[in-house]
């Protein structure tokens, strides 16, 4: 029988076909079985106006199956088969899709609403390639009495002949390669790998996918016991057993599936040994038309803060799974979002592994981040406690959302961030902060600290806490930095204690604090100079009430920030990025007295020491490391 030869330009397109589009072999699997679904799809529809189909639609399946010693996996279904100028056409020419043209044809007729034809671009069948060295095609159309044998080993062409076929439909059978290598061919011919291919990317196909099995059947011996009753014994017979769900959870009504069910696919899809705070439905039609079903988990993922975490939801085309992890279709803000996503307007590449870029994908992405973020204000405000448990796992990816892209994602995320308060002693809202603020105050004013301890004995906050005033702890690293993005909430500016004007001294005591600074300006350039390049500068303070000092910063760079860097070990340009310390002092207190008296006694060898001394304790309370402890501890020392 003479070799055709495929009708493309060259070898070299099948080449490609076969070993550059997809990037995944275990990919064959699926396209195969997408295209045994199409046929059935096929003639399932014509069985509605043709009786003589003679097929319920209960009696339509595919077929896999396995024999290792032959090295052969089939696929075959009781589809609508193919003639012989079918077979030249779908096969012998490459990207010519069959399906593409049945659903085309379908859609000016006008019936086409609910069919759902899976192949688009006519080049799923040579994945078998990737795996096989040689395929054979054995199919039969309905309404032919004839039946056709395909086979190829690639790129060399292919052979069509006649054949015996009793039944409709087609037969795809893979010789699989021998083990090379840098791949194992092999692990494809065992029965439970199959089945958990088909588990990963056809398990929502619409027909039932039946293997061979064996099951356990009481059979009557024909013998009785005692009691005269008949006495049985376990004989296993032969089954097919149907390996796929068929009907996707996201699929069913929302009023069909319970909680538990829910809540039952997320833990056994994710690995969750708790259920997720919250569960989302999305049934959209219109500019692009998908299901999704999205959960909201109550623990992060151990590895959630490295780059060993993969974001992202699994889409699916009508049932067929396309991506395991897609980022593109939720923002990063809320990559710890999970689900599924299913849709027959994804705009696929043509191995149908990945998305293209498109308008119905931004649709989507913007559709699930309103989604996601309407159901988190929700439990903010009816479930507090699942709230809290959501935000004690990922408060840090929503923050960092706030900084990343020059602060796109601000005002998505603003309003679902929470923080100590000084008055309630657990987290709120900043809007809850905003709506209890006494009339005169003008300001909503936070301290960021390492810890709420440190917080609470913060000096520079002594003049807040004694108007009454709330104050909000901000104990994550990346809450200094979160503060200055969002500069104001609800108009209403936000006010770091301990670097900005509080707004809560009169102009009489701000003249006053101006009057003392200039009498004592000799002291303080002294202090200043005493100290060396460890502060940029040495001020009177307007803040301190009680406490003798407090170091502070000017400029962009904050004492957090600095501590932040500081904790990036190994990077050395971190590890220079240091805020410019400024010491305060209260020119009310006896330290600050002792420290004038001995400067106006012209002991400046004392005044030099309690300078240090007082910086010291400026360090300390700010939380940084005191660098010579040893030499602080003798100067105090000296004291006695």
């Amino acid at each position: 029988m003479a070799k055709k030869q495929f009708k493309t330009e060259s070898k070299r397109i099948l080449d490609l076909m076969i070993n550059s589009i997809y990037t995944h072999p275990e990919i064959f699997l699926r396209e195969i079985i997408s295209n045994a679904s199409d046929a059935i799809d096929k003639l399932c529809y014509l069985s509605l106006t043709d009786e003589n189909v003679g097929l319920q639609r209960s009696d339509f399946k595919i077929k896999l199956g396995v024999s290792e010693p032959d090295r052969i996996i089939s696929v075959s279904d009781n589809g609508i088969g193919m003639t012989k100028e079918e077979l030249e056409n779908n096969l012998g020419v490459i990207a010519k899709s069959g399906s593409k043209k049945f659903k085309e044809a379908m859609d000016k007729g006008g019936d086409a609403a609910d069919l759902d034809i899976i192949g688009q671009f006519g080049v799923g069948f040579y994945s078998a390639f990737m795996v096989a060295d040689k395929v054979t095609v054995i199919t039969k159309a309905y309404g032919s009495d004839e039946a056709w044998k395909w086979e190829s080993a690639g790129v060399d062409g292919y052979t069509v002949e006649a054949c015996e076929k009793d039944t409709v439909g087609t037969d795809v059978i893979m010789h699989i390669k021998e083990d090379v290598e840098e791949s194992e061919y092999t692990r494809y011919l065992n029965e439970m790998s199959i089945g958990q291919l088909v588990k990963k990317y056809s398990d929502f196909i619409r027909w039932p996918i039946v293997m061979d099995g064996m099951r356990m059947e009481q059979v009557d011996t024909g013998e009785k016991d005692e009691n005269g009753e008949p006495v049985m014994k376990d004989v296993e017979t032969p089954c097919e057993e149907v390996i796929n769900s068929m009907v996707p959870i996201w699929q069913r009504d929302k009023d069909e599936v319970t909680k538990e069910e829910s809540d039952q696919f997320y833990e056994n899809i994710y690995y969750d040994y708790e259920p997720p705070v919250a569960t989302i439905r999305v049934n959209a039609e219109g500019q692009v038309t998908y299901k999704a079903l999205l959960f909201i988990p109550g623990r992060a993922p151990t590895n959630f803060f490295s780059d060993q975490f993969e974001p992202g939801l699994q889409l699916y085309s009508n049932g067929v799974m396309i991506m395991e992890r897609c980022k593109d279709v939720i923002p990063d803000c809320f990559r710890f979002t999970r689900g599924v996503v299913d849709s027959p307007d994804f705009p696929l590449n043509i191995s149908r592994e990945t998305l293209q870029s498109g308008r119905q994908l931004k649709i989507i992405q913007n559709n699930l981040e309103k989604k996601v973020k309407n159901e988190l204000r929700r439990l903010m405000d009816e479930e507090p406690e699942n709230y809290e448990k959501f935000y004690s796992a990922f408060a840090t990816q929503l923050k960092y959302g706030i900084v990343q892209n020059q602060g796109e994602k601000k005002e998505l995320l603003t309003d679902l961030l929470m923080f100590y308060s000084s008055k309630e002693k657990e987290l709120v809202p900043l809007r809850e902060y905003k709506t209890k603020m006494p009339e005169d105050q003008k300001l909503i004013y936070y301290a960021c600290t390492d810890s709420i301890e440190r917080a609470e004995a913060l000096p520079q906050a002594e003049q807040v806490r004694q108007k009454g005033y709330e104050i909000l702890y901000c104990t994550d690293d990346v809450d200094d930095f979160i503060m200055r993005r969002l500069e104001e909430f609800d108009g209403c500016k936000l006010c770091n204690v301990t670097t900005d004007d509080l707004g809560l001294e009169t102009e009489e005591e701000k003249e006053d604090v101006e009057k003392k600074q200039e009498e004592n300006k000799e002291l303080l350039d002294f202090v200043k100079e005493s100290l060396g390049d460890e502060v940029t500068d040495v001020r009177i303070s307007g803040k301190l009430v009680s406490a003798p000092v407090f170091l502070t910063s000017d400029g962009e760079i904050s004492i957090e920030m600095e501590k932040y860097f500081m904790l990036m070990k190994g990077n050395d340009m971190a590890q220079n990025i240091h805020a410019n310390h400024v010491l305060e002092l209260n020119a009310e207190h006896h330290a600050f007295a002792a420290l004038k008296e001995a400067y106006d006694a012209g002991d400046k060898d004392r005044a030099a020491r309690l300078s240090k001394i007082l910086l010291a304790q400026g360090i300390l309370i700010a939380g940084l490391p005191l660098e010579n402890a040893a030499e602080y501890a003798d100067l105090v020392c000296e004291l006695f």
